[in-house]
């Protein structure tokens, strides 16, 4: 028997897999380990271990280099009294020898309780995840997300601000590039926090983040003269809602709320260049430091990084008071000993098991593509471009606002990047449509198996699919044809 994913099985592939009623699970559990097994010097580490752990195993699946992340999960094993497996070289495992993510995982779930896995590709976290019958954490996943760090991220803020909601939290760097920062938005707009980037040239967030910012997490697009004059650096604000996660799309704010975002800066988070994400290596690159932190908007800002850094944050900083970065780094043991814990069950009043599991979503409907033909991601780095998993890693979408033709799109079930513009086509009769009133009624009548995606009118016509002419066109023989 082969093994499988056991639909029971918690993941933890994005932020958006935890609850909010979860996050504050995960908190109180990672306090609990603070105040039980304390360093006797920093209250911020852990200084003892525990057993309640002794019967299991954790093994790290490393595709990608990593120090903090994969050692941090290790250490919480090890602390909470279980034991630890690792993969942490792609070059000395069977992945050299050209085996598949998927049979990885599968035969590694035989090994052990629970897998963290880090991988280069957008997405392949949701694959192992798909064939895995124990639990998988992702520890970073290309440029799709980093759900553990961004859990570090706003413990370590909470512990500065005992509520996140309204606070004004400023982005320096690579936006695009960085996983982190993607989970770290999301996680920032739920909690009702103020998101400020400060993007290097080229490196915004990518399109998709943004859309989810603004339609399912309800933000607030601000427009920049409300801002830009005391706050140049700034390319984007986002306001979050007075109600968490109520669609309230403005372009502008009111001038009391301006001057508020203006005035006080609550955390200044700074990341590094993803040079192995970038073709364009020699990029321009803001840099923060104690000039930069002198305005008195600053003067209470804390100062993060997930770190490595390797030049865009000054190492003067590193004896101001403001700066958390290390702190932040020490809290990924008690994070991640939550998290397991709460994974493998050892607490009888805590466990992900009494939640009902995942931030609520859109309803949406997925889509399987038939393979070798019709639509496609169109992320480079999505594990379907994968080669070795093409036959594991199916082209999935789910269909997004298909009643409104402005906001429609597919959504990588793996990467969640999304396509924007596509047509249907209709197996049975041949033609396609460059509306959606096609998907959704076959959505509706739970047709799907009738229905192919393709990108666009060329593709579709390739494939040996026709436009649908009108009903006059096809009385007369003339007319052109009607993609609506």
């Amino acid at each position: 028997m082969v093994a499988k994913s056991n639909p029971a099985t918690r993941h933890i592939v994005s932020i958006n897999d935890l609850s909010d009623d979860e996050i504050e699970t995960v908190f109180e559990t990672a306090q609990g380990y603070l105040d039980l097994l304390p360093d006797k010097t920093f209250p911020y580490r852990i200084g003892r271990s525990t057993d309640v752990a002794s019967p299991f195993i954790l093994a790290t699946l490393f595709y990608e280099p990593s120090t903090r992340t994969r050692l941090s999960f290790e250490s919480a094993m090890l602390r909470l009294g279980g034991d630890v497996i690792t993969s942490a070289d792609p070059a000395t495992s069977s992945a050299a020898k050209g085996e598949s993510l998927a049979d990885s995982v599968r035969v590694v779930a035989n090994y052990a309780d629970v897998l963290v896995i880090r991988h280069p590709r957008d997405g392949a976290a949701k694959l192992a995840a798909e064939y895995s019958p124990i639990p998988v954490i992702n520890g970073g996943d290309g440029a799709h997300e980093h759900p553990t760090q961004t859990l570090c991220d706003i413990f370590t803020l909470r512990t500065k601000n005992k509520s996140l909601k309204g606070r004004n939290i400023a982005i320096s760097g690579d936006l695009r590039g960085s996983r982190t920062i993607h989970s770290f938005v999301y996680a920032l707009a739920r909690f009702g926090a103020n998101i400020m980037l400060m993007p290097a040239a080229g490196m915004g967030l990518p399109a998709h983040v943004d859309h989810r910012l603004r339609e399912e997490f309800g933000c607030r697009t601000v427009s920049r003269d409300s801002y830009q004059r005391e706050n140049a650096a700034v390319d984007a604000l986002y306001v979050t809602p007075e109600e968490p996660h109520q669609l309230s799309l403005m372009s502008d704010i009111d001038a009391d709320v301006s001057v508020k975002i203006r005035n006080k800066i609550d955390a200044v988070y700074v990341t590094r260049f993803q040079k192995e994400r970038w073709a364009e290596k020699d990029q321009a690159y803001p840099t923060i430091d104690a000039k930069f932190l002198k305005e008195a908007k600053y003067s209470d800002a804390s100062v993060m990084h997930p770190l490595p850094r390797v030049g865009e944050l000054d190492i003067s900083l590193d004896t101001d008071d403001r700066a958390v970065y290390f702190q932040q780094a020490a809290y990924g043991v008690p994070i991640r000993m939550a998290l397991i814990s709460l994974l493998l069950g050892l607490h009888k009043e805590k466990s992900f098991t009494t939640f009902d599991g995942g931030f609520p979503a859109p309803k949406t409907t997925i889509y399987q593509q038939p393979m070798g033909t019709g639509i496609h991601c169109a992320n480079p780095n999505c594990i379907v471009q994968e080669p070795m998993e093409a036959q594991y890693a199916k082209n999935k979408f789910y269909a997004i606002g298909l009643d409104d033709p402005a906001r429609s799109k597919l959504r990588c079930a793996y990467c969640e990047s999304d396509i924007e513009h596509f047509v249907t086509a209709n197996r049975k009769t041949k033609t396609y449509f460059s509306d959606t009133d096609h998907l959704r009624a076959a959505i509706a009548s739970r047709a799907l198996d009738d229905i192919i995606l393709f990108a666009n009118a060329a593709e579709a016509e390739r494939a040996g699919f026709h436009a649908k002419r009108d009903a006059t066109a096809r009385r007369t023989g003339s007319g052109a044809p009607s993609t609506d």
